[in-house]
């Protein structure tokens, strides 16, 4: 029987629900074995919500996690940066960013170290300076990845919304080097070549 156009995702959604209990039932079964499967296929269930559709979420990350891995050893680490980095810029609809871009950002300011500190004193794979958590008014967790990303990525719209969304200004301010080119022409670049989506 043919199926509707309309009803492919959900019948992709519903075939891809399964195999995942069907996973995480063979995954209970050997515990032991490989209790990391089993937290990792309940992370990307409880992720699948920022996602238009589970297929979104599995292109997205055959497509990304193998650039991930010169910087990060662990798969279960790539894909909690990945679903971080997709959830948090698209978390404001009326400004989404793109999710490569951030990459890329994350790229240039740290190559994806969460406890990277540099010499001015910012923070995380984002480097966010310290004192934006007490300004957004949310706790000061700037090693964790979520919480990294998800302030990095409000003071990136920030920093739009200032510049009436000239990218090549709001990544300027975003690394503190207004008036030089030569960050934004960095990430911008690094974009376009390794983390386009």
């Amino acid at each position: 029987m043919p199926v509707r156009p309309g009803r492919r995702s959900t019948l992709a959604t519903r075939a891809l629900a399964c195999a995942g209990f069907a996973m995480l039932a063979g995954a209970r079964a050997q515990a032991p074995r490989a209790p990391s499967l089993v937290n990792l296929l309940h992370r990307i269930a409880g992720a699948q919500e920022c996602y238009p559709d589970a297929f979104s979420a599995q292109v997205w990350h055959q497509s990304m996690e193998p650039r991930l891995r010169p910087y990060v050893r662990s798969y279960a680490q790539r894909i909690k940066i990945l679903d971080d980095v997709y959830c948090e810029a698209r978390r404001d609809p009326r400004l989404p960013l793109p999710p490569g871009l951030v990459l890329a950002l994350i790229a240039v300011e740290s190559r994806f170290d969460q406890y990277a500190v540099s010499k001015v004193g910012a923070v995380g794979m984002m480097q966010v300076m310290p004192f934006w958590p007490q300004r957004l008014g949310v706790p000061n967790r700037l090693v964790r990845v979520g919480a990294n990303i998800r302030i990095g990525c409000r003071i990136l719209r920030h920093y739009l919304r200032e510049e009436d969304h000239d990218w090549i200004r709001a990544l300027e301010r975003y690394n503190g080097s207004d008036g030089h080119i030569g960050y934004p022409a960095l990430v911008l670049s690094d974009w376009q070549r390794d983390w386009r989506f």
